[in-house]
């Protein structure tokens, strides 16, 4: 499949199915890639700008915020120590850190220094390898994995940084969700070249499944990415009226999904074993 990076470039890619059955990568990867992040709309690395895309952004956040912690304090204790991988700008990190131990990580300098700005309690690092083997609770990747290249070196490292039945949670959007079928090549998920991997619900399962000391726990929904989605996705099309017919297909998308189980976006809920 060849996809158009809508949201920065208007360059051309290929979507490319990997060895493992599910999982695709974006093809070629620049060799640049940092360039294709440098945006001032680019929402996960910027403060406030008042658009109205951030202000939605912002709202369907702060219910995502809650739903993501829930999921933390449903399985470990409060108070465990849980690092956040690609933290962004901070806003995870800033909304856990009374009920945890937490730590972030993130490599863009300017979200790094946004973050760095919210936080009381909890605190950045510069490199996780610097972490104890075997103290972390829990690793959460909120929409990081599919931009990671190195993945199996990254699986190796946070499994040596977890507890034994540690956590890693990892949520990345599901390109075989009914508004990714819907939408083609102008699903803003696909995210091109920044995304540099796709995951299927199956490809995920299979991915994990191959990789020895994890073991697949729960798959959640992230029911709201639906609609965000949708927006982009309608803007990508130049859409006339993109806000009724984002809030229609994201509706779709969700009521298919209570019978197919594949949600717009998908929470993996993966243990150490």
């Amino acid at each position: 499949m060849k996809i158009k990076d809508h949201f920065l470039s208007q360059e051309i890619f290929d979507i490319k199915e990997t060895e493992t059955p599910g999982v695709f990568k974006t093809s070629p990867i620049p060799s640049d890639l940092s360039r294709y992040y440098e945006s001032e709309d680019y929402i996960s690395h910027h403060q406030d700008s008042g658009s109205l895309k951030e202000k939605l952004y912002k709202f369907l956040q702060s219910f995502n915020l809650q739903y993501k912690k829930t999921i933390l304090l449903d399985r470990i204790s409060k108070g465990g120590k849980v690092l956040d991988y690609g933290c962004g700008a901070g806003q995870f990190v800033k909304f856990i850190e009374n009920d945890f131990e937490t730590l972030g990580f993130e490599p863009d300098p300017d979200a790094r220094t946004a973050a760095a700005a919210k936080l009381k309690k909890a605190s950045l690092v510069n490199d996780i390898r610097n972490i104890e083997d075997g103290t972390l609770d829990a690793i959460t990747l909120w929409h990081v994995f599919e931009h990671i290249e190195n993945q199996d070196e990254m699986l190796h490292l946070f499994h040596e940084k977890l507890k034994d039945k540690g956590l890693l949670i990892i949520a990345v959007p599901n390109p075989t969700s009914y508004d990714a079928k819907h939408y083609g090549p102008y699903w803003a998920a696909y995210d091109v070249p920044r995304h540099i991997f796709h995951f299927s619900k199956n490809g995920m399962e299979n991915l994990i499944r191959k990789k020895s000391g994890w073991k697949l726990r729960k798959i959640k929904p992230l029911v709201l990415d639906s609609y965000y989605i949708s927006m982009l996705s309608e803007k990508y099309r130049k859409s006339p009226f993109f806000w009724v017919k984002a809030v229609v297909h994201g509706t779709i998308s969700n009521v298919k999904a209570l019978f197919s189980n594949e949600f717009s976006s998908l929470i993996y809920i993966i243990e150490k074993r």
